[in-house]
């Protein structure tokens, strides 16, 4: 019996991963509203499979999204390692922050939308990423490569707002914009 409740997990948890991996995808392709029938039909399960899973789309979009969240968090001590500079580790960490908000469409809205369920999604995000970037940082303050005046807060809040698509206004043009504004950031070579 003990095996057979090992199996019946093991294939819960890869069931669990394949509806998340899923989400995330059509996520991307039409936004966290996507119904749910896209979703599972990418998984390879059935729509009462997604909601055994995750019984509200805020449940899915929050598992989603704190993966993600995580993963870029984690970046940070890594570049901050492997990087020539802390300032190539800020705008490695950017790059990465940024792919990671211009490919959340609605979710700015679903944010905004007074989801109760969403709530904690925004408090993650702050106390993930908020000190995931400062580290950063106060490495480049530390190293004379950007001024102390600057804090995470605002410029994540900045390059949140770049990263605002629209018709006219695309992922190249955020990243554009983004990369100009950490331009501006850095301090001047001695």
């Amino acid at each position: 019996m003990p095996e057979t409740t090992g199996v019946r997990q093991q294939q819960a948890r890869r069931t669990r991963a394949a509806v998340l991996a899923a989400a995330a995808a059509v996520f991307v392709d039409q936004g966290v509203q996507a119904p749910v029938r896209d979703i599972a039909e990418r998984a390879g399960v059935g729509v009462g499979t997604v909601y055994r899973h995750f019984p509200t789309r805020a449940d899915l979009v929050t598992a989603v999204y704190r993966h993600q969240i995580d993963t870029c968090a984690a970046l940070a001590p890594r570049l901050l390692e492997e990087s020539a500079s802390p300032y190539s580790a800020l705008t490695c960490w950017v790059d990465a922050f940024v792919e990671f908000l211009v490919t959340k469409h609605g979710l700015g809205a679903a944010l905004g939308a007074g989801d109760p369920g969403l709530e904690n999604l925004h408090a993650l995000m702050l106390d993930t990423l908020v000190p995931a970037c400062a580290s950063l940082l106060e490495a480049c303050v530390a190293a004379d490569e950007v001024g102390p005046d600057l804090t995470a807060y605002t410029l994540m809040r900045a390059i949140g707002n770049l990263c605002i698509t629209g018709p006219d206004y695309d992922r190249s043009d955020a990243r554009n914009m983004v990369a100009t504004l950490l331009v501006g950031c850095r301090r001047a070579a001695a």
